[in-house]
């Protein structure tokens, strides 16, 4: 069985757009930002043998008000950037929806993904800057780590571990992990 780092996307990959404090997903191409450590943290985390994986709820395609073609864009953009195996996308709106067992904090994006990539949930990480994202690491049996970016809602559960960027997670899953 394989380890992997599963990623949120937005406030983890690349710069959301904060307003009253609180994170939303950029709306263009053009407001698509990778943070800079971001490849620099891939490229560590791939080299010590770890699968990554994206794990984005995108709601706003389900609500009608983002295009699934800009998301692809955006995702296709990091793809260039960065060493990516698989991105796995939630659209659902919200948690009554068809596919409402993929949306976070719900773990079904996590577990298909292992599933399809024969992960061993239980050496893996999930990294993200919400609550949602620490709750679907803990429901998938991954270590949690939390980007702390200062938003204004408060975590459900504690993260294993907080960090202020993607560079320090990747280092310090370095620091607990022999390299594959």
């Amino acid at each position: 069985m394989k380890r992997a780092v599963f990623l949120d996307r937005d406030g983890v990959l690349n710069q959301p757009v904060v307003r009253s404090g609180k994170p939303y997903p950029p709306e263009t191409l053009a407001e698509f930002k990778i943070y800079p450590e971001v490849p620099e943290a891939c490229t560590l985390l791939r080299d010590a043998g770890f699968l990554l994986v994206v794990v984005t709820n995108q709601p706003d395609v389900g609500r009608g008000t983002q295009s699934i073609q800009v998301v692809e864009a955006m995702h296709a953009k990091l793809q260039q950037s960065i060493p990516l195996d698989r991105i796995e996308v939630c659209a659902a709106a919200n948690g009554t929806a068809p596919e409402a067992r993929r949306r976070k904090p719900a773990p079904g994006m996590v577990l298909d993904a292992a599933t399809a990539l024969e992960v061993d949930l239980a050496r893996s990480y999930l990294v993200g800057d919400r609550w949602r994202d620490i709750d679907c690491g803990y429901a998938a049996g991954c270590t949690t780590i939390f980007i702390d970016r200062n938003y204004v809602e408060k975590l459900h559960l504690p993260p294993h571990h907080r960090v202020a960027n993607l560079l320090e997670a990747a280092k310090l899953i370095l620091s607990l992990e022999p390299p594959a």
